[in-house]
């Protein structure tokens, strides 16, 4: 599974995959009418493919700076001023979109930055909170992606050897902090491993909501505990989506969900006409007038716009479509691209469409 993946299904993307399942672009050379949209993109100020970052969704630099001290020196202290910075602030959806990312970096390497963290602090509940979500990033990576028919009886074997350890962990993780949704949220990827009843789930649900009731990323997160693939149905996913949208207020990113909810259960299959039905149209409109209305520094903002660009494009809404992608050019660390083996082949293949349709080709 990569990284990118990783990172959506435990704390930040839109949607835990499958990479077996999704990775459906063959990254194959592109056609001369392609290289021709490439090169007019270019002529419009957008990036080449070769400048897009591939890990995050929109520049952060305080983020960025934590993960090169981190793995470059080993040095947990940048990491620390910007976890304890979400939680003085209680910023809650950029805190639990920094625990994934900082999570999965201890996961993939050594963790010995996150060991000295905890020996220094002992009592962190920041360092709790990013060791709860590095244990569940490090289960999912030792499953792999693959359908589980596909999966070995070893990766299986470290999976449910590491994964029930994030229990305690969340658990310590909100005594040290009890008013931060963020480990209640690391736990929903938790629930998908371990086939935790609905009755559960609707317990964590409620410690999440009580403290942080419009949350985009747990919202998203929670959409695939509900939806057929995992621990639900269409029906379930469906009206999770549409009951959170309708009482969120402006602006707070979650008029996506049903757009999500759609693609899970049927964008799969869905054909170029499907994009287009006035239902789907009307989903696409309701989420742009949430993002019109959202602060432009909402950290879930530029992952809104991704999702944007791509419906847009899909409907050959192009002028519409080309003003999202030049919000977010220059990063591809969000869904769909992230879902796919090359994913700014993928981006660059749709924004490159919608600079071509906008311009009349």
């Amino acid at each position: 599974m990569s990284l990118e993946l990783v990172r959506i299904l435990v704390i930040t993307g839109a949607v835990a995959v499958s990479v077996a399942a999704y990775r459906r672009f063959n990254g194959a050379a592109p056609s001369r009418g392609e290289a021709g949209a490439e090169r007019e993109a270019q002529a419009l100020g957008l990036l080449p493919a070769s400048r897009q970052n591939t890990m995050l969704a929109a520049p952060d630099p305080g983020l960025e700076r934590a993960l090169a001290a981190a793995a470059a020196r080993g040095d947990w202290q940048p990491a620390a001023r910007l976890m304890a910075a979400t939680r003085e602030g209680r910023d809650w959806s950029r805190r639990s979109r920094y625990a994934g990312f900082l999570g999965e970096a201890a996961a993939e390497g050594d963790g010995a930055w996150l060991e000295a963290w905890e020996a220094a602090l002992p009592d962190d509940p920041d360092a709790a909170v990013v060791r709860a979500s590095s244990t569940v990033c490090l289960a999912w990576l030792m499953r792999g992606g693959d359908w589980a028919k596909n999966t070995s009886a070893e990766r299986f074997a470290g999976f449910f050897e590491v994964l029930p350890r994030s229990r305690d962990q969340v658990a310590r993780a909100a005594e040290l902090a009890p008013e931060d949704p963020t480990p209640y949220i690391v736990e929903i990827s938790t629930a998908l491993g371990l086939n935790y009843p609905h009755k559960k789930m609707h317990r964590i649900w409620k410690e999440i909501t009580d403290r942080a009731p419009h949350h985009p990323g747990a919202h998203r997160s929670a959409l695939q505990y509900w939806c057929a693939k995992w621990h639900g149905s269409e029906e379930l996913a469906v009206r999770f989506a549409r009951v959170a949208a309708d009482s969120a207020p402006p602006g707070s990113l979650l008029r996506t969900l049903p757009l999500l909810a759609w693609w899970e259960h049927r964008g799969r299959e869905a054909k170029a006409r499907d994009y287009r039905a006035p239902e789907l149209v009307a989903l696409v409109d309701a989420a742009l007038a949430d993002a019109a209305a959202a602060p432009p520094d909402h950290p879930d903002l530029p992952g809104t716009r991704h999702l944007l660009a791509y419906f847009l494009a899909r409907q050959g809404r192009f002028d519409a479509a080309l003003e999202q992608f030049r919000l977010v050019d220059g990063y591809v660390g969000a869904w769909p691209w992230a879902d796919y083996t090359d994913p700014v082949a993928y981006y660059c293949r749709w924004r490159d469409k919608a600079v071509r349709g906008a311009r009349g080709r």
